[in-house]
């Protein structure tokens, strides 16, 4: 089963999602420039919300401190300090290709990690330092971390947190699993044609008591922003997730209870670019959500390869919104797709709805909706 979520969400002045030389990102859709968040940025945003840990539980980590992790491990199980320093700079030669331990207390490459990693390898370290009669330092030195790894890999399928199983996780080595992502991002992009523009600011020194001191600027800088109404378009293969989590605990109740979740985490997280100069926090204007049996993804985002035009403030959140009910109708006529059912919720635009849709009035509404879409 496929679950799409399309979204509209107007921002004011903000900088959510910087390229290189500290702009907001940008890219050419449809002959005209237009904001952009990266598949990447939004990805982030969602996994790292704390609504994420409250409505999908236990998390994993996306790092190169894995060194760190089982150290903290060993130490609940009350092994001694020197001991953990030696099983530690190990640890360092586990996720990389050459098995090689690494400089730094890092491993060389970021890899996903779940709480069942992090035991699975405490678990080794502790038998090893075991086998070595407990306080054979040289022994235990002369482990090579790619043997570890090696024993690791042979019970590699272990049960992984929800946001790896949707976000998907490639690693090079056999110690670790790789898992398909069960969830496709597109970057989101403005519906209209983008207008970049740049703050000039100044620092004014609190302390300077006349005009005989310094004059001018303690200070002074710029940031660039803009203004976007972005379109969101994400997609979750049901199956996928499901087989990402056969080992893990409550696979039904975690795929059950994921898309109301899903979409609630969507709609109230956004980048945590430059929010303290903007605060840029906003709520979607417009959330649809389709269920579809056969696994026929659609990107809505040809409503907006000509551009909303600007004519006024609610106005284009009202074009743009105009423009995806005309794409979603035009679709469902040509192809009709067999979409077994598609919810649509829109702030003040209470008529503006595709015709094959059902209409809510809150997001509350929207999840119970949700929810009553069981996968079998």
């Amino acid at each position: 089963m496929l679950f799409e979520i399309h979204m509209l969400k107007n921002y004011p002045p903000s900088n959510l999602n910087r390229d290189e030389t500290g702009s907001p990102k940008s890219c050419y859709f449809g002959g005209t420039q237009r904001g952009r968040i990266s598949s990447q940025c939004l990805k982030r945003s969602w996994r790292t919300s704390p609504l994420f840990s409250d409505l999908l539980g236990d998390k994993g980590w996306r790092t190169r401190k894995l060194p760190e992790l089982v150290g903290s491990e060993l130490e609940k199980r009350e092994i001694p300090a020197e001991i953990i320093e030696i099983l530690v700079d190990k640890t360092t030669g586990i996720g990389n290709k050459d098995g090689k331990e690494n400089d730094g207390r890092i491993t060389k490459q970021i890899v996903f990690f779940s709480d069942y990693d992090v035991v699975a390898i405490a678990d080794l370290m502790e038998e090893a330092y075991r086998v070595t009669a407990e306080c054979d330092k040289k022994k235990l030195k002369d482990i090579k971390a790619s043997d570890i790894a090696k024993r690791i890999a042979k019970n590699r399928y272990r049960p992984i947190t929800v946001d790896i199983a949707l976000f998907g996780r490639m690693v090079t080595s056999d110690a670790f699993a790789d898992v398909e992502s069960s969830v496709q991002t597109a970057h989101a992009i403005s519906t209209h044609q983008v207008n970049q523009e740049s703050d000039y600011f100044t620092a004014v020194d609190d302390l300077l008591k006349n005009d005989e001191e310094e004059q001018g600027a303690a200070m002074i800088g710029d940031v660039d922003y803009n203004a976007c109404c972005y379109y969101h378009y994400v997609a979750i293969d049901t199956d996928q997730l499901k087989e990402n989590l056969k080992d893990s605990p409550d696979v039904m109740k975690n795929v059950k209870d994921l898309l109301s979740a899903f979409v609630q985490i969507v709609a109230f997280s956004n980048p945590s670019g430059k929010q303290n100069t903007f605060a840029g926090n906003v709520l979607p204007d417009l959330i649809c959500v389709e269920v579809k049996e056969k696994k026929i993804p659609v990107n809505y985002v040809n409503a907006f390869v000509e551009p909303v035009r600007f004519t006024g403030q609610r106005q284009l959140v009202q074009e743009s919104a105009k423009k995806l009910v005309g794409e979603i109708n035009k679709i469902d006529k040509v192809f009709e797709l067999d979409i077994k059912d598609r919810i649509w919720l829109s702030v003040g635009n209470e008529q503006l709805v595709p015709d094959k849709a059902s209409r809510v009035s809150s997001l509350k509404e929207m999840m119970k909706l949700c929810e009553n879409w069981i996968i079998t």
